[in-house]
């Protein structure tokens, strides 16, 4: 080594006890004095260094293993963390935009109406300048749809009418059936101008009074005859004048009798339809259908008594709690809505719902003592009213407003709510079987509490109660927000309901009270709806589709929370678990009370249907009701039987009305002897029969009499007189009466007079034939003045006689009706308009129940044939579609088996010479049945599986065949059950 370039020798080491040691590598010496001369050799390692390193490096290596063998995880990691951060970021955007959400609809309503009304202007703009071209082919249109209609209206009266007595039928051809319109026959008929009601000085016409006239006679013919005769073209009769919703009426009834015939293939009925309509028809429910027999005093009687039933509903109020539970069940259902027509108009309407507050008020009145009774004890009229307001315009209420929710539940397949600890934990073990494929060693069964214990399942429950509560807020939603969507006799009755419980019940506090009136808005009303959505048409389910057992406990599920929170009722017991539900039950219960609130406030009936005091006194149309014979007498043996119940005081009305019908009436007695036997019935079918006959029953109170005759032409000679002075005080002033009579006219006056009548005869050679005043107020038009005054004395004196004017107050009387119909003129009008306006609402009715019951018939008639296409699907072998077998039977087998029971004109030694062939057709259920005799065919029958099930649930036992061959219907239903459907 060359100088100077000598490392040190000298190392140190440090000892366990701290003491310091120093070895010479050159000479090996050691000291414990740190050397004078040179420094320490520091590049040699120690002991702990060499240790220290070897573990820095090992720990280095397993750190690298360790994530190498954990990458996997580390991703996982990774991806929640990322997924937390953006749903963050996600949450922070969704809050602002809710938050923004008013302006920024605000922005686009703004933008949407400047661009709607800049669309607006420019299309204005357009159609301005091509007015002249629109009216052209709107002209060209109208002229094309005339042309059209009066050639198909030529063509039909060519086609079915000739010489007005029908249409001929040419030798050798087929009379065609009888042919019956569409749509009435549209009178040509305007509404009345002012001046037309009232004469040229605000006098009334005699015109209005002619169509009142006329409205009255139809009214009259409608409920005495069952039959439209405005369909009198199609058998050869003229039919009168008539209003149109008397032909309406009319149409229902006379397409209902077809309908009926032509579904049971019986024509000859139509041929039997004539003026005042058939003698008896069977429709095909088994009810025969009649017209009303002439008018007796039991009829009459029965009228009124209905009448007294209706408008005082006091009385059926206290039938209703005089029978037993079942049966006033039944009959409240048979008769009491039959009575009221269905509130199928405003007084109807009105009517029953007086009915439901008079036996809600006398039901909490004698049959409730504690306050909780109306929940326990299942009230009657509330189940009532629930019944008939979930009805098809109840159920198109609970559509609007549980659809929406619902539907949403249906439609999410990912959702699962569990509440039961058990079922959550017995799902996850069959989860875990299924991925894994080896047996569970966790117990099968296992209580609640064992349950919870696992944290999988607590895991899984909060995830169904997190998804509960969120469906549940929507439905919550949904129901507040609809109150206006609830029909208005359910408010009605929940306010009624509410104010009676607080009369009675001052003490109770007014959340119980809420409590009671939200158990029949929500529990009776719309939870069975949110249970079972299929059975209220809540949903569009197809024909045999049922909803699936997952979304059934979903909808249950919700359904029990939405009626604790209604109650008020926390969970505890067995519901332990649902504690943390609670608190969003108390809040959801608020909601439900401010819910309650607004639902009671409804204007009262009378306001709701413009009823008041005078209405059913000024009506000019009687109510009609239809109601079967059997309903009719029913009704009147309850109201002998609990007569002094009903009307405790001796005096009450009811009393002389029971008493002027006398005994029960017959079946017999109420149709009368002009219905005609049926052929091959016994007495009891015969009875069975008539008692299902539907009737019109006009309701006439007994304190207003008929109008007769005589009353009639005192109105018709009032009329003439007040027509007959109007004119003269138009052309002849006067202080009064006696005076303008007996003062000669002057020239002037008299040519005043000409003027006025012959204005009025140009005025009506312009009006329609059928608008046309009464011949005897045309025939005074032709009189002159002084001819007029002396029919007037004529007339006032006949009047004077009468009692209705007296002569020595100067004839004021009939002043005064003249003053009366000036100042009332306005009242006139305004009832014409609200008839037209309530005729068109009666027509959208219709045309909407028509379309209804279409509905309902295309959705049975799918039903149908989904079960007989799963009979017949049961009949196929390894899913093969086989073709089935006909069947050979003689008659004796037949006879033998029990199937055939006669043939007429064939003794029994020949029926093995009789062979029947079913041969199953290629639609399911339709059978072809051929009759061979010695082996030639004779005859051949159409057999459908629909009509034996039919004659099987009316207990038609025996049927025919071929109008020869009598067969037993059930037996003949058993051999087809077990040869085609394999049953």
């Amino acid at each position: 080594r060359h100088a100077g370039s000598a490392k040190p020798c000298w190392i140190q080491h440090r000892l366990a006890d701290g003491a310091e040691y120093y070895l010479s590598l050159q000479t090996f010496e050691g000291s414990w004095q740190r050397p004078r001369g040179g420094g320490l050799n520091t590049t040699h390692l120690s002991r702990e260094e060499i240790q220290s390193v070897v573990t820095r490096v090992t720990a280095m290596h397993d750190r690298e293993c360790l994530w190498a063998s954990n990458v996997t995880f580390v991703v996982r990691l990774q991806a929640r963390l990322r997924g937390f951060l953006v749903r963050r970021e996600f949450t922070a955007r969704r809050h602002i935009l809710r938050e923004q959400r008013p302006a920024a609809i605000r922005i686009q309503a703004c933008w949407r109406g400047y661009k709607q009304r800049r669309a607006y202007l420019e299309r204005l703009c357009y159609l301005q300048a091509n007015t002249d071209a629109a009216i052209k082919i709107q002209a060209g249109v109208r002229m094309w749809q005339a042309r059209r209609k009066y050639q198909e209206r030529l063509r039909y009266f060519r086609q079915n009418v000739s010489d007005g007595m029908g249409s001929k039928t040419a030798p050798g051809s087929v009379e065609k059936p009888l042919q019956f319109h569409q749509k009435p026959i549209r009178a040509s008929r305007r509404p009345l101008e002012g001046k037309e009601i009232l004469g040229e000085r605000g006098v009334p016409s005699s015109r209005a009074s002619a169509d009142s006239q006329r409205w009255e006679q139809a009214a009259a013919c409608l409920s005495s005859s069952p039959l439209p005769t405005c369909f009198g073209d199609a058998v050869g009769k003229q039919p009168p004048f008539l209003c149109l919703s008397w032909q309406i009426k009319s149409v229902i009834k006379i397409q209902a009798f077809v309908r009926a015939n032509k579904a049971r293939g019986d024509y000859r009925m139509l041929g039997k339809w004539g003026w005042w309509g058939p003698a008896v028809s069977t429709t095909a429910g088994g009810a025969v259908r009649g017209p009303w027999p002439p008018a007796t005093p039991r009829h009459l009687g029965l009228a009124w008594c209905s009448s007294s039933l209706q408008t005082q509903p006091v009385y059926l109020a206290r039938l209703i709690f005089q029978m037993p539970q079942n049966k006033s069940t039944k009959f409240m259902e048979s008769v009491i809505f039959t009575l009221y027509n269905y509130a199928s108009n405003p007084r109807e309407a009105y009517l029953l719902l007086q009915l439901f507050k008079a036996a809600l008020q006398e039901e909490i009145r004698s049959k409730v003592d504690h306050i909780h009774d109306i929940l326990t004890g299942n009230a009657t009229v509330i189940r009532l009213v629930v019944s008939f307001y979930r009805n098809a315009r109840g159920q198109n209420a609970l559509r609007q407003i549980l659809g929406g929710p619902v539907q949403e539940v249906l439609q999410d397949k990912t959702l699962s709510i569990r509440t039961n600890p058990v079922d959550i934990y017995k799902a996850w073990i069959n989860q875990t079987e299924s991925q894994s494929g080896q047996k569970s060693k966790l117990p099968y069964e296992v209580s609640p509490e064992q349950a919870l214990s696992h944290p999988e399942v607590q895991r899984r429950l909060d995830i169904s109660i997190r998804n509960l509560l969120a469906m549940t807020d929507k439905f919550v939603s949904a129901i507040t927000s609809s109150v206006d969507k609830i029909p208005y006799g359910m408010r009605y009755v929940a306010r009624i309901l509410r104010t009676s419980l607080a009369e009675k019940f001052p003490k109770a506090s007014e959340e119980e009270i809420d409590k009671i009136v939200g158990n029949l808005l929500y529990y009776r009303f719309m939870n069975p709806a949110v249970v079972a959505p299929d059975g209220f048409d809540i949903v569009d389910i197809s024909a045999g589709v049922t909803l699936h057992p997952d979304h059934r406990r979903n909808l249950g599920s919700i359904a029990k929370v939405l009626q604790h929170a209604a109650a008020r009722k926390a969970f505890d017991g067995e519901n332990v678990h649902l504690c943390g539900v609670n608190q969003y039950l108390e809040d959801t219960h608020n909601k439900f009370r401010r819910f309650i609130s607004a639902a009671c406030c409804v204007p009262e009936p009378e306001e709701r249907f413009n009823v008041d005091e005078y209405s059913e006194m000024v009506a000019m149309a009687k109510p009609v009701i239809y109601i079967t014979v059997g309903e009719l007498i029913n009704t009147h043996k309850l109201l002998l039987e609990h007569q002094n119940s009903i009307a405790p005081h001796h005096g009450d009305p009811l009393h002389e009305l029971l008493e002027d019908l006398d005994e029960l009436p017959t079946v017999q007695s109420l149709v009368g002897e002009s219905v005609p036997s049926l052929v091959d019935s016994s007495a009891e079918q015969v009875l069975s029969q008539l008692s299902k006959m539907e009737i019109s029953l006009t309701l006439t109170g007994k304190l207003v009499p008929a109008a007769s005759s005589e009353e009639s032409d005192t109105r018709s000679l009032l009329l003439s007189t007040k027509q007959m002075l109007v004119d003269v005080i138009q052309s002849q002033p006067g202080d009064s009466l006696p005076e303008i009579l007996w003062t000669l006219a002057s020239e002037h006056e008299e040519a005043s007079h000409d003027h006025l009548m012959r204005r009025r005869a140009l005025r009506d050679a312009q009006t329609p034939a059928k608008l046309k005043r009464n011949r005897s107020l045309a025939a005074n038009n032709q009189l002159s003045m002084e001819e007029k005054k002396r029919k007037i004395i004529r007339n006032l004196r006949r009047l004077e006689s009468l009692g209705l004017v007296d002569s020595t107050h100067q004839y004021q009387e009939l002043i005064d009706e003249l003053a009366k119909d000036i100042r009332n003129q306005r009242r006139y009008r305004q009832h014409r308009k609200g008839e037209l306006l309530k005729l068109r609402q009666t027509l959208q009715g219709l045309n909407a129940k028509t379309l209804f019951y279409e509905e309902q018939i295309d959705y049975y008639n799918q039903y149908i044939k989904t079960c007989l296409d799963n009979l017949a699907a049961s009949n196929k072998v390894s899913g093969k579609n086989k073709k089935l077998q006909s069947l050979h039977y003689t008659a004796a087998r037949l006879f033998e088996k029990g199937v055939l029971l006669e043939i007429e004109d064939l003794p029994l030694s020949q029926f093995r010479n009789v062979i029947f062939d079913i041969i199953p057709c290629e639609e399911s259920g339709r059978f072809q049945v051929k009759a061979k005799f010695m082996g030639i065919d004779m005859e051949r029958f159409q057999l459908h599986y629909q009509d034996l099930l039919q004659l099987q649930y009316e207990g038609v036992a025996v049927m025919k065949m071929f109008d020869k061959a009598k067969v037993n219907v059930n037996l003949l239903i058993f051999l087809l059950n077990k040869k085609f459907f394999k049953k």
